[in-house]
């Protein structure tokens, strides 16, 4: 019937034809994402040294495609280990430049600590000595936060803030219900103010520093200053987050870096003093079950990864660098959430998801 039928220039579709041919590409579209994700990334014109075999380092082939098995049945994208310094394996396009969420803010935590051993920063600070303020006053007690405070996210002020999920906004405690130093609370507030204090204090540039301090030395292969950025978001604080694209081959050599106790190439990078301290624990974390929180940093204090002295950087979705310095080991774990499948599809990989991946890694260690 002439209702049934959808004109189109000189063509007429039939609506359950019009039907069909969106849902064919639909299919299309996501039967090419997960051969994206799922091919191996052969790592051409890298300089990382690959070990033949896992046999070679001494580590199971058989357990670790059990391993990958798991990592391609949940939402991961792409994941890489380096054990004593040369590549163990890579899954998925390890090259790619992708948004690293909270991973971000150890990136910094490597940069205050650089510039702290320099004499430009003085961790006991206060914000009120920073002139630091929002564009809700901050109170008198809150302006005697002090920087190891933002750190440990421990200010006890709990302004809004940019990049906050939902979950953030909704475990906010209200202002003034705990001092500084006292509370532990996940606050993008306290981590986009460092940032801020960041650059005043050193007359500079955060992204330009992490590229020249950071990136270069350690002969990065993707990372670009083109793929940072600051976001501000005024209606909620005038402090704006500082956002990394970066693939996994350079997170893995930024976490090779704290392996190697801050060293590369002969050169000490960050201070060892620096990466024991903001590596251990400075705040307890009561609703982890795994972690509690160093200076931007998660340092694992229970169960089977405590034993192993890890310690994480994590980000939303599944991003991880897992650090094992009792078997020489960095593991990378993303989730890309810059493509399309995932805006449509909205899925990451939860921490009991990421830490059952890494388990069945670590076994495969003969």
């Amino acid at each position: 019937m002439k209702s049934d039928m959808i004109e189109e220039g000189f063509f007429f579709v039939t609506r359950k034809g019009l039907t069909a041919v969106i849902f064919g590409i639909l299919i299309l579209i996501i039967g090419v994402y997960i051969i994206m994700i799922q091919s191996p990334q052969i790592m051409l014109f890298s300089s990382w040294e690959s070990y033949d075999s896992p046999e070679d380092a001494g580590w199971s082939s058989e357990k670790l495609d059990d391993a990958k098995d798991y990592y391609q049945s949940i939402n991961s994208t792409s994941a890489m280990a380096i054990y004593k310094g040369k590549v163990l394996f890579t899954w998925g396009n390890v090259a790619k430049n992708t948004n690293a969420h909270s991973v971000r803010k150890s990136f910094l935590s490597s940069l205050y600590g650089i510039y702290e051993s320099r004499g430009d920063i003085h961790l006991q600070s206060t914000l009120d000595e920073l002139n630091i303020d929002d564009r809700n006053s901050l109170t008198a007690l809150e302006r005697t936060a002090i920087i190891t405070d933002l750190l440990s996210s421990s200010s006890g002020v709990y302004h809004t803030a940019g990049e906050e999920s939902w979950t953030m906004r909704r475990a906010r405690p209200h202002r003034g219900s705990h001092p500084p130093g006292t509370n532990f609370y996940y606050n993008n507030w306290d981590f986009n103010v460092l940032g801020t204090i960041f650059n005043e204090q050193t007359d500079n540039d955060l992204f330009r520093v992490f590229y020249e301090e950071i990136a270069d030395p350690l002969e990065m292969e993707d990372f670009s200053l083109n793929n940072t950025k600051y976001k501000h978001e005024l209606r909620r604080s005038v402090h704006p987050s500082y956002l990394f694209q970066i693939s996994t081959r350079d997170m893995a050599r930024f976490g090779q870096l704290y392996l190697q106790e801050g060293e590369w190439n002969g050169e000490q990078i960050i201070p060892k003093e620096w990466i024991q301290k903001s590596t251990k624990p400075q705040a307890e974390v009561a609703f982890n079950d795994v972690y509690d929180y160093g200076y931007m940093w998660w340092p694992a204090t229970e169960g089977y990864f405590a034993e192993l002295d890890m310690y994480s950087a994590i980000g939303r979705y599944g991003q991880s660098i897992d650090i094992i310095p009792a078997l020489d080991l960095v593991f990378v774990h993303r989730v890309d959430s810059n493509s399309m499948a995932f805006g449509l599809f909205n899925r990451g990989v939860s921490q009991d998801q990421r830490l059952t991946l890494l388990k069945k890694v670590v076994d495969a260690k003969k």
